[in-house]
C-alpha cells in the first residue's frame, strides 16, 4: 500500500504567508490598485517581491516563507535549495526536506528524508514540537514500507501510536486513520481497536476513517452491526467526496434494487478520468490514492452492469463494455471478484 506525506503542520510560533504579508504597509497599499492585478500569478511575484525586501532587511522567518511558497508552486527545486539553507535554524525547512528527499520533491529520493524526519523527532527544541506527531506519522510510514530503513510493522505501529496521542486532535490525525487501516489489514486484524482509531480520527475530521466506519457498521466489523449508522457515515462521507464511501454505496442502491438511483449515481463516480482525478481528488480529500480507484472500479462495473441489463437506464452493450474495461483497468483483483459473483447470479 502506498502511502501519503503529511503536510507541513500550522506553526503557532508564526503567522501564514497571506497573514505575514497582509501584514506589509506595501502589500495593503497594493491590494487597492486595480481588480486585473488580482490574479494569481501577479500575486505570487508580489509575495515573492516583498519577501526578498524582508530577507534584505535581515528578517530571518522570510528565507523559510520564500521557501514554502516555492514549494507550494510546485517549484521544488528552488524550495530544496532555500530550505537546505537554513535548515540549521528552522525546524519547519527540516521537515520540508524530509518530505522532499522523502517523496523525491525536486530531487532524486534519498534516504536524507528519515534523517530528516529522526530529526524532527528527537528535537528538544520548542519550536519542534509542533512537528514531532506529523515527523512521527511520516517515519512510521517510512519503516512500514520499508523505505530508507528497514521494514517494519512493529515500529511502525510505535511511531503510530506517539504520532496519534490517544486521539488528541492537535496530532496527527493522518496516523490515527492509519492506525485504524493498520489494524484492520494486519494479521491478525484487530477490529475493535481498528473501530476505535477510526472513530478518533473520524472524530478529528478524517474522511478517510468516516467512511471506513461506514462499513465497519455495515458489516459488523469492531462494532455491533448497524445498518442506519453505516448509512449515516457512509453518505455523509460520500457527501464531502470519499469515492471509496461512494462506490460502496452504488454497490447498496444495486443491491437493493434502487436500479435508477444507482445508474445515475456510478455514472457519476464512473466517469471520474483516473489520471487527472485520482491525484486531485487524493490531494483534496487526504484520502488513498488505492481506495478512491478502488471506489471508481466499483461504480463502473456496477454502471456497466446496469448497462448491459437496461436497469435503471437505456440498454446499452457497447457502454457496457467500456465500463467493464475501466474496472479492470482501475481495479483488477476487484474486478474479477466482482465478476466471480456475476458468474454465480449473485449480481
Amino acid at each position: 500500500m502506498k502511502l501519503t506525506s503529511e503536510e507541513l503542520p500550522k506553526d503557532p510560533f508564526h503567522t501564514s504567508l497571506s497573514q505575514y504579508a497582509a501584514k506589509s504597509q506595501r502589500f495593503s497599499q497594493w491590494r487597492k490598485e486595480k481588480t486585473d492585478h488580482y490574479n494569481h500569478a501577479n500575486l505570487v511575484d508580489k509575495a515573492l517581491q516583498l519577501l526578498k525586501e524582508r530577507i534584505r532587511r535581515g528578517d530571518a522567518l522570510a528565507y523559510f516563507l520564500r521557501g514554502q511558497l516555492y514549494f507550494e508552486e510546485g517549484w521544488y527545486e528552488e524550495a530544496l535549495q532555500q530550505f537546505e539553507e537554513i535548515k540549521e535554524q528552522d525546524h519547519q525547512a527540516t521537515y520540508q526536506l524530509g518530505v522532499m528527499y522523502y517523496d523525491g520533491l525536486g530531487t532524486a529520493e534519498d534516504e536524507k528524508g528519515v534523517e530528516h524526519m529522526k530529526k524532527i523527532v528527537d528535537s528538544p527544541c520548542p519550536k519542534a514540537r509542533h512537528l514531532k506527531f506529523a515527523a512521527a506519522y511520516n517515519l512510521g510510514r517510512a519503516y512500514y514500507e520499508g523505505k530508507g530503513v528497514k521494514r517494519s510493522n512493529e515500529e511502525a505501529e510505535r511511531l503510530w501510536l506517539f504520532a496519534a496521542d490517544n486521539g488528541n486532535p492537535k496530532a496527527s490525525v493522518k496516523a490515527q486513520s492509519m492506525l485504524g487501516l493498520y489494524y484492520s489489514t494486519k494479521e491478525p486484524k484487530e477490529l475493535e481497536k481498528a473501530f476505535y482509531w477510526h472513530s478518533e480520527a473520524c472524530g478529528n475530521g478524517s474522511l478517510e476513517s468516516q467512511g471506513a466506519l461506514g462499513l465497519m457498521y455495515f458489516y459488523g466489523q469492531g462494532i455491533r452491526q448497524d445498518t442506519d449508522a453505516a448509512l449515516h457515515c457512509l453518505q455523509e462521507a460520500a457527501e464531502r467526496g470519499n469515492v471509496y464511501a461512494q462506490g460502496n454505496l452504488v454497490e447498496y442502491y444495486y443491491n437493493m434494487k434502487f436500479f435508477t438511483k444507482c445508474a445515475a449515481f456510478s455514472k457519476r463516480i464512473a466517469d471520474y478520468d483516473e489520471a487527472h482525478d485520482i491525484p486531485l481528488i487524493a490531494k483534496v480529500t487526504d484520502c488513498l490514492p488505492e481506495f478512491i480507484s478502488r471506489g471508481m472500479a466499483m461504480a463502473s462495473f456496477y454502471h456497466a452492469r446496469c448497462l448491459q441489463l437496461g436497469l435503471g437506464i437505456t440498454k446499452d452493450e457497447a457502454a457496457a463494455k467500456h465500463y467493464y474495461s475501466k474496472a479492470c483497468r482501475l481495479n483488477p483483483a476487484l474486478a474479477d471478484e466482482l465478476h466471480s459473483l456475476l458468474i454465480r447470479q449473485r449480481i
